[in-house]
Protein backbone atom coordinates (compact mmCIF):
# COMPACT_ATOMS: atom_id res chain seq x y z
CA UNK A 1 0.00 0.00 0.00
CA UNK A 2 1.45 3.34 -1.00
CA UNK A 3 1.53 6.37 1.23
CA UNK A 4 -0.81 8.17 -1.19
CA UNK A 5 -3.39 5.38 -1.21
CA UNK A 6 -3.27 5.20 2.58
CA UNK A 7 -3.81 8.94 2.84
CA UNK A 8 -6.76 8.64 0.48
CA UNK A 9 -8.35 5.85 2.57
CA UNK A 10 -7.85 7.88 5.75
CA UNK A 11 -9.43 10.93 4.15
CA UNK A 12 -12.38 8.90 2.85
CA UNK A 13 -13.20 7.13 6.12
CA UNK A 14 -12.86 10.36 8.11
CA UNK A 15 -15.28 12.05 5.68
CA UNK A 16 -17.76 9.18 5.85
CA UNK A 17 -17.77 9.31 9.65
CA UNK A 18 -17.98 13.12 9.74
CA UNK A 19 -20.91 13.22 7.32
CA UNK A 20 -22.90 10.53 9.06
CA UNK A 21 -26.48 11.67 9.71
CA UNK A 22 -26.33 10.32 13.27
CA UNK A 23 -23.93 12.88 14.74
CA UNK A 24 -24.41 13.02 18.50
CA UNK A 25 -24.94 9.26 18.73
CA UNK A 26 -21.49 7.65 18.64
CA UNK A 27 -22.79 4.08 18.38
CA UNK A 28 -24.98 4.97 15.40
CA UNK A 29 -22.10 6.80 13.69
CA UNK A 30 -19.88 3.74 14.16
CA UNK A 31 -22.54 1.41 12.80
CA UNK A 32 -23.41 3.61 9.81
CA UNK A 33 -19.75 4.17 8.92
CA UNK A 34 -18.96 0.47 9.24
CA UNK A 35 -21.98 -0.48 7.13
CA UNK A 36 -20.90 1.95 4.41
CA UNK A 37 -17.38 0.52 4.33
CA UNK A 38 -18.70 -3.05 4.25
CA UNK A 39 -21.01 -2.25 1.33
CA UNK A 40 -18.84 -0.05 -0.85
CA UNK A 41 -15.17 -0.75 -0.18
CA UNK A 42 -13.23 -3.55 -1.83
CA UNK A 43 -11.84 -6.24 0.45
CA UNK A 44 -8.31 -4.96 -0.19
CA UNK A 45 -9.30 -1.46 0.95
CA UNK A 46 -10.85 -2.87 4.13
CA UNK A 47 -7.73 -4.91 4.85
CA UNK A 48 -5.51 -1.89 4.19
CA UNK A 49 -7.39 0.42 6.57
CA UNK A 50 -7.43 -2.24 9.31
CA UNK A 51 -3.67 -2.73 8.87
CA UNK A 52 -3.18 1.03 8.96
CA UNK A 53 -5.01 1.28 12.27
CA UNK A 54 -2.95 -1.59 13.66
CA UNK A 55 0.22 0.27 12.70
CA UNK A 56 -0.80 3.39 14.61
CA UNK A 57 -3.61 4.94 12.60
CA UNK A 58 -2.22 8.46 12.50
CA UNK A 59 -4.79 10.97 11.23
CA UNK A 60 -7.86 8.83 11.82
CA UNK A 61 -10.73 10.52 13.63
CA UNK A 62 -12.04 8.84 16.80
CA UNK A 63 -15.25 7.91 14.94
CA UNK A 64 -13.23 6.36 12.11
CA UNK A 65 -11.15 4.36 14.60
CA UNK A 66 -14.30 2.91 16.18
CA UNK A 67 -15.71 2.03 12.77
CA UNK A 68 -12.48 0.30 11.76
CA UNK A 69 -12.47 -1.69 14.99
CA UNK A 70 -16.06 -2.80 14.29
CA UNK A 71 -15.07 -3.62 10.71
CA UNK A 72 -12.11 -5.64 11.91
CA UNK A 73 -14.35 -7.65 14.20
CA UNK A 74 -16.67 -8.44 11.30
CA UNK A 75 -13.78 -9.52 9.07
CA UNK A 76 -12.26 -11.87 11.65
CA UNK A 77 -13.63 -15.40 11.23
CA UNK A 78 -15.32 -16.90 14.28
CA UNK A 79 -13.28 -19.57 16.04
Amino acid sequence: MTKESTAHLVKMINQIAANCPFQGDPAAVTQATTNHIQKFWAHSMKADIVAYLESGGEGLSPAAVEAIRALEASLTPAR
